[in-house]
């Protein structure tokens, strides 16, 4: 049987097991069919440059242009059984099993991973020049379709430099299976990554939104988090405190509540949130934040977090419901906790502009007197129901709109953070205009003015 030199490279693909969900990956799809092709007998060069092409179409979407780098890449935010149970707060008892089946499968991807793109190139070209009956050296294959062959793309064999903006961890870890004379040597490393970063999306990311395609539900990582940070937020500190050392709490495996955060629009209530998970994120955090209208899908996302290490906010921006809402119902038995309630590594953290989070008519409070046979004869329960969603959060934060004297405190506490220099009477004599002008006073609106200001002066240097 003829045996070619991409052989080996194809029966390692073939033999993974722990990491075969890698063979759907486009670039991994693509090489094995180009692999598969070569090993055939009969076969035409057409069909192969065209299998060539696909796969280096896909690889050169890639960062860097490297088979190697794009295969650490795949091994390292795969969730499978190992790197699932590697981070799980319950691991699997078969554990060394797992690792033994890990490992194998990590020298197979490295020899997959160090596969060069000239050596694969001189392969095509001897297996079509064998074919070639003419002892001249003016061959078809020399004069026709060798350019072809030669002309084929090729890609880094080993990723040169590693990305300058990859996180240390990342950048760390993929330094040591580089440095490494055998991948699975580097198990162990691998390990203490999933323990302490978590695997698949959550090792990736730390802000994802919950979306619905097709009916479906399904985490969409935040590329780019909302960059602010704590030290960005002026004043509130005693509201901020709470809801700080509530969430030092629950990272340290304490018990912790969940948190409405409720008052005055621009106040910087979602900003607190965000800002949270910017200052905890290295310590486990991650936030989901799930639209009030997909609310019915907390048990899923409860289900999808369970056994994580990690530690997770579903974050509910801008509460509120309407009347008989099926999502009201959701929230306040996950708040509660029924059958299938939330574990101990999820919190629900939710902001509103209202402290009575479901609308309550005038029509209702006339039941309680009423002699309407349509009219609910208590009246009165389902009206403090409705009163009482709030308190099922374990922790109230009031956030209130500035008197003037805080609120130009938090115009001078952004201006110094951004190092402007500007007179105070002036910069006080502006704000007040600001505010006046347009949304009131409030954290939000001295923002934005700071915003203005800025990019005035800097546009009247």
């Amino acid at each position: 049987m003829r045996r070619t030199r991409t052989a080996p490279e194809l029966l390692a693909l073939d033999s993974l097991s722990v990491y075969r969900g890698l063979l759907e990956d486009s670039v991994l799809r693509r090489l094995r069919e180009l692999l598969i092709a070569l090993d055939k007998e009969d076969i035409q060069l057409r069909e192969i440059v065209n299998l060539y092409n696909d796969f280096y179409y896909h690889l050169a979407k890639c960062p860097q242009l490297s088979l190697t780098n794009h295969i650490l890449n795949l091994i390292i935010f795969d969730e499978n059984s190992f790197s699932f149970n590697a981070q799980a707060i319950s691991p699997l008892t078969m554990e060394d099993a797992l690792e033994k089946a890990a490992s194998c499968d990590l020298r197979n991807l490295e020899s997959v991973a160090k596969l060069d793109a000239a050596a694969l190139k001189a392969e095509i070209a001897a297996r079509f020049n064998s074919r070639d009956d003419s002892s001249s050296s003016d061959s078809d294959f020399d004069t026709i379709l060798k350019p072809f062959v030669q002309g084929l793309p090729e890609w880094e064999p080993c990723p040169g430099k590693l990305a300058d903006h990859e996180p240390e961890h990342l950048h760390n870890l993929k330094e040591t299976f580089l440095a490494s004379q055998h991948w699975n040597d580097c198990l162990p490393e691998l390990k203490r990554f999933h323990q302490q970063f978590g695997c698949g999306i959550f090792a990736r990311s730390i802000a994802f939104i919950w979306e619905r395609l097709e009916g479906q539900g399904y985490l969409k990582s935040v590329e780019r988090p909302d960059p602010i940070t704590l030290n960005e937020l002026v004043d509130y500190q005693d509201e901020r405190s709470k809801i700080l050392e509530n969430t030092s709490q629950f990272l340290k495996g304490y018990p912790a509540n969940n948190v409405l955060l409720y008052g005055d629009r621009g106040t910087g209530k979602s900003s607190t949130v965000k800002a949270i998970l910017n200052a905890y994120h290295h310590q486990g955090l991650r936030m989901i934040e799930i639209p009030k209208a997909f609310l019915a899908d907390f048990p899923r996302i409860i289900r999808l977090l369970n056994n994580r290490a990690q530690k997770f906010i579903l974050f509910v921006d801008d509460l509120v419901f309407g009347d008989n809402e099926e999502n009201y119902t959701s929230l306040k038995a996950v708040l509660e906790g029924g059958l299938e309630s939330k574990t101990s590594n999820i919190l629900i953290y939710a902001t509103s502009n209202r402290r009575h989070l479901v609308k309550e008519y005038f029509s209702e409070r006339a039941g309680l007197h009423s002699s309407n046979r349509d009219e609910e004869v208590h009246a009165g329960d389902s009206i403090q129901e409705k009163l009482s969603l709030a308190d099922r959060f374990g922790i109230n934060v009031v956030f209130s709109s500035p008197d003037q004297k805080q609120y130009l405190k938090i115009v001078e506490g952004i201006a110094s953070h951004r190092n402007l220099t500007i007179d105070q009477n002036v910069l006080h004599k502006e704000a007040l205009q600001w505010a006046l002008w347009y949304n009131g006073r409030s954290a939000r609106t001295a923002r934005q003015f700071v915003d203005w200001i800025e990019g005035h002066l800097a546009l009247n240097k």
